[in-house]
């Protein structure tokens, strides 16, 4: 068995043979086995490095760079062009995590053709292995265009951020009636080619019976314990952004602290002339 193909890991939580790149085949193989999938953000090259030394299996370059390093209030005014150098950024920085690209707003929903001109961009300018795309049923043909020409397709279902407006604001989706809209949809990007599909703010147990359906990887944000795999925004787990987080983030880390800890001590040192000293001067 080579490095290449050699499984990710032998049992639910530890990685004891990590492979050279994960593959989305790798992804399906763990979900046969019944190991879970690690996602997180990153938008720059340090998270990046550091995130796959930690053994993260994908590295998801989202739209919430928007809200998360552009200072929008939302994910929808961010444009293919300032996602690029984002993704070239955590490309170049990774050895063996899956890098991610999340296709923006009105760059995929007009056409299949549009979608697989934004998803090669992508590939051939960033550096991405894979893209994701937001909705279901109704972005079929635009998933099967690009999985039928070479661009591994990550589908996201349940509540989708582009569509906050159309969708009333966050809301859990899926609940009541529209539970069988929402493993329609899921059927419907399986059936189309993608790799794995994210669930957003889903009832965890209609989660629960569409990753049991599945033969593809399901990927949970407030989506339950029973989805395949967990992802989170980088700057909610590790306390960079502060203030309210939605019920399904937990934080494992307190970063806004640390920062304003350190820059507040800068700051003294400089005012009151300890900084820099000798040691720090030729």
């Amino acid at each position: 068995m080579t490095e290449e193909t050699a499984p990710y890991g032998t049992g639910p939580t530890t990685p004891t043979t990590p492979v050279k790149r994960v593959r989305t085949h790798h992804l399906a193989q763990m979900k046969e086995r019944g190991e879970r999938i690690t996602m997180l953000t990153t938008y720059d090259m340090y998270t990046a490095a550091t995130f796959d030394e930690a053994g993260i299996d994908i590295l998801f370059v989202g739209d919430s760079a928007a809200n998360n390093v552009l200072g929008y209030e939302t994910t929808i005014p961010v444009t293919v062009d300032e996602l690029m150098p984002l993704v070239r950024a955590v490309a170049g920085s990774v050895k063996r995590a899956l890098v991610l690209a999340d296709l923006p707003f009105g760059s995929y929903q007009a056409s299949p053709e549009q979608a697989f001109h934004t998803a090669v961009r992508f590939m051939k300018e960033g550096g991405a292995h894979a893209v994701k795309v937001e909705g279901g049923a109704e972005i079929a043909a635009q998933v099967e265009k690009l999985t039928t020409n070479g661009v591994p397709v990550m589908a996201h279902i349940g509540f989708t951020p582009q569509s906050e407006h159309a969708l009333g604001g966050y809301r859990v989706q899926g609940r009541g009636d529209a539970a069988e809209r929402l493993r329609e949809d899921a059927r419907a990007m399986q059936a189309a080619g993608a790799f794995a599909v994210v669930m957003e703010m889903v009832p965890g147990d209609i989660a629960a019976e569409i990753t049991g359906e599945l033969a593809i990887p399901t990927i949970g944000i407030g989506a339950g314990r029973d989805c395949d795999g967990q992802v989170l925004v980088w700057t909610d787990a590790f306390g960079l952004r502060t203030g309210r987080m939605p019920r399904f983030v937990k934080q494992y880390a307190d970063l806004h602290g640390t920062l304003l800890a350190g820059a507040r001590q800068f700051a003294d040192e400089v005012r009151d002339g300890t900084f820099p000293g000798p040691e720090h001067t030729f």
